[in-house]
């Protein structure tokens, strides 16, 4: 009797429509639903109420006259960017080092997961964890500093790695156009490699020894069970990694790029988000506004590209949505 009452559960559930069923989910999951309130209203109050200030990139903001008071000015703040002779550079500055990121940056953690799964020595794996995981955490005006001290061309690390060699009269990278893009991505990679790792160490945590056990069996050696078995069970979360990673190609943070410009450099580090910020300290609300709005449409069009995309060569088994 109890088994009939258990099976017939699902089958209402199943049958209802509407608000009722609704209700009946709601009421059988109710500590999932309750988990999710704090970041419902988080995205809430942060991401979809400040919405609301939108409508500012289409008219002449003036904080005295307020959102609703100040003159709709339509599209004039987008013609002004782009009728600026230098928003080609600004814009391919941006998606130059955002690609570079994502070539450089996006294989090396899912290499080091690999790796890390490969490990038979779990002292080793996880101290490399530990060890990779720590610049993740480390501030960006931090980590720029040490940077700073690095590459310093007086009392710089650098210097006395040279000093070894016999040379004596270092350059200042620092301040080198061509060499920015570099020290950029490559210092991010290496801040964010370790903490990328985790969800692929997750994802390889489950993969069935059995399936290791029947490659072998075939004659499989371990670096093919690493193609034919580890591999295929981290693809998921590969292409959705990947889709969203670039659904920000045209957001590089300002914060890094800023604290590493100088006049020197400038020519090739400065992107969209500095010139906005720049910008917006000049009180040029409404022209910020517009600008970081055509940021988060053309990214809003890429991850439905790359999403499309993704779902096109895996036949919908893939993609994000």
């Amino acid at each position: 009797m109890a088994n009939t009452a258990a099976s017939a559960k699902p089958m209402i559930l199943q049958n209802a429509k509407g608000f009722r069923r609704f209700f009946l989910n709601f009421k059988k999951n109710w500590p999932l639903h309750l988990m999710m309130l704090l970041p419902m209203i988080y995205m809430i109050l942060f991401e979809f109420l400040p919405m609301y200030g939108l409508q500012i990139a289409f008219k002449d903001y003036r904080a005295k006259d307020g959102i609703w008071g100040s003159d709709f000015v339509g599209l004039e703040h987008f013609e002004r960017f782009f009728s600026n002779y230098r928003w080609k550079q600004y814009v391919g500055n941006t998606v130059k080092i955002s690609l570079y990121s994502i070539a450089a940056g996006f294989p090396v953690p899912i290499i080091l997961a690999l790796f890390l799964h490969l490990c038979e020595f779990n002292w080793l794996k996880k101290l490399t964890q530990n060890v990779s995981y720590i610049p993740h955490f480390i501030s960006t005006v931090v980590f720029v500093g040490i940077l700073n001290q690095v590459f310093n061309p007086f009392t710089g690390m650098l210097v006395n790695f040279y000093e070894l060699f016999g040379v004596t009269e270092v350059s200042d990278i620092r301040s080198n156009p061509d060499a920015f893009i570099h020290l950029y991505v490559w210092s991010g990679v290496w801040q964010g490699m370790g903490w990328s790792t985790i969800m692929y160490v997750a994802s390889l945590s489950g993969v069935s020894m059995e399936l290791h056990e029947a490659a072998k069996i075939d004659g499989a050696s371990r670096f093919r069970r690493i193609f034919a078995v580890d591999l295929p069970a981290i693809v998921p979360i590969i292409c959705i990694q990947l889709v969203l990673r670039f659904g920000s190609v045209m957001s590089v943070g300002y914060e890094k790029v800023f604290l590493m410009q100088n006049n020197l450099n400038i020519s090739e580090s400065e992107v969209i988000s500095t010139y906005i910020y720049k910008r917006m300290g000049k009180n040029d609300f409404s022209f910020g506004t517009a600008v970081s709005l055509m940021n988060s449409v053309i990214n809003t069009s890429m991850v439905l590209l790359v999403n499309w995309f993704s779902n096109l060569i895996s036949d919908r088994e893939y993609g994000l949505f």
